[in-house]
This record gives structure tokens, sequence and C-alpha cells, in this order.
């Protein structure tokens, strides 16, 4: 009996520390998709013309971008932590006469959730966003598989 307990804490142990690599891995990623947005942001603008949302895509609790079109879109700080931004399945902004404004409109993320109130507003050079992968070689993390 105290094999098979000890072999169960062990296999805890290991899909524990499998977590934390994976909560590494997803961390590292989402800082570098920070930096490429961060880079490639311009100045800052009080507003943009909105008359539906093509894409988004999360970067933090207080950070996403927004794909007005495929080829615009805005880097969009909130003010404070956007509760479930970076796992809701849609989100929503508040506009008025198809304008986004900074410090009026907001992004919801659902039911229940307090709105998060739009702090900045960057237009992405979308050019500048995917050169750095132009040309880059793509990473692969290779192990040798375990012997049976």
């Amino acid at each position: 009996m105290a094999v098979k307990q000890l072999l169960a804490a062990v296999a805890v142990v290991a899909a524990l520390g499998g977590c934390t690599r994976v909560g590494k891995d997803y961390t590292s990623r989402m800082e570098a998709r920070q930096q490429d947005y961060a880079a490639a942001a311009g100045t800052p603008v009080n507003n943009f013309h909105y008359f539906s949302l093509w894409s988004w895509e999360p970067l933090s609790n207080q950070q996403l971008a927004v794909y007005t079109r495929s080829n615009e879109a805005w880097l969009l700080d909130l003010d404070g932590s956007c509760r479930n931004l970076e796992f809701t399945n849609h989100i929503s902004l508040t506009s008025s006469a198809s304008e986004v404004s900074v410090k009026f409109d907001r992004v919801l993320t659902g039911p229940g959730d307090a709105p998060c109130f739009i702090k900045q507003i960057r237009p992405v050079d979308l050019k500048k966003l995917n050169a750095p992968q132009e040309g880059k070689p793509r990473e692969v993390e290779e192990a040798p598989r375990p012997a049976k």
C-alpha cells in the first residue's frame, strides 16, 4: 500500500511541475506579445472609428488589441484590471456615433463583470507588428522521447 501512495505522490509532483512550466511558457509568450504590440503602437489618440469588431487579442487583464478591419488594429490600455479578459470567449465595445473614445467608452467581457474603461488608445502599425516574424525561423522545442 505504501508503494502505491508513494507512486501517487510522485505522479502529483510531476504533474504540478509540468503545470508550472506551462504557466511560465504562457507568461513569457504573453510578455513577448505585449512587447511586440508596444513596439508597433503609435502615439496615443483620443478615439477611433468603430463599425464592427473584426477580431481581438487579449494581452493581459489591462491591455488588449482590437481589430476593426483585417488591416486596422488598436492597442487599448484599460483603467484597472478587466476581470476575465484573458479567458473570456467574447467582448464588446461601447461607442457613441461610431466612435470609441478614451475615458468614456468601455470594454465589456460578459454579464456580471464590471465594464473596463479605456484609459489609452494607440494605433498599431501591422506591418511593423508582423515584420519581426517574417524571415524568422520558427522556434521548436525538442526533447527526446522517454525510453520504454
